[in-house]
């Protein structure tokens, strides 16, 4: 028997919403922000894609969604990271591992 016709696939759909998922996990680590920017383009083109084909809108949405959640994420990180770096920037010199953490401990409590 020969194979019927398949459905239409978006595959830019597809790749948006593996680099918002793949920008999701790697927030954290600033590496998702970047692939996330580039997730929640693709994604916004592949949601128009999906409504002049009618397939893939789902995963257009998933990727949007991620990605923006992966870029909030990103930028929330590096705001604390910058605080952080800010609030300590006087133990960044220390003879040994405990007396870094006993000045991050007196520098976070206003001592």
């Amino acid at each position: 028997m020969p194979p019927g016709p398949t459905a239409p696939k978006n595959s830019l759909a597809t790749a948006a919403m593996t680099l918002g998922i793949i920008g999701l996990c790697t927030s954290v680590a600033l590496i998702g922000g970047p692939l996330a920017v580039i997730g929640l383009i693709l994604g916004i083109a592949a949601l128009t894609t999906a409504k002049r084909t009618g397939t893939g809108r789902g995963k257009a949405v998933t990727a949007v969604v991620t990605s923006s959640l992966a870029i909030v994420v990103s930028g929330l990180v590096a705001v604390f990271m910058a605080w952080y770096a800010n609030k300590t920037q006087e133990c960044y010199q220390p003879d040994s591992f405990h007396q870094y953490t006993q000045c991050v401990r007196e520098h976070l409590n206003g001592n």
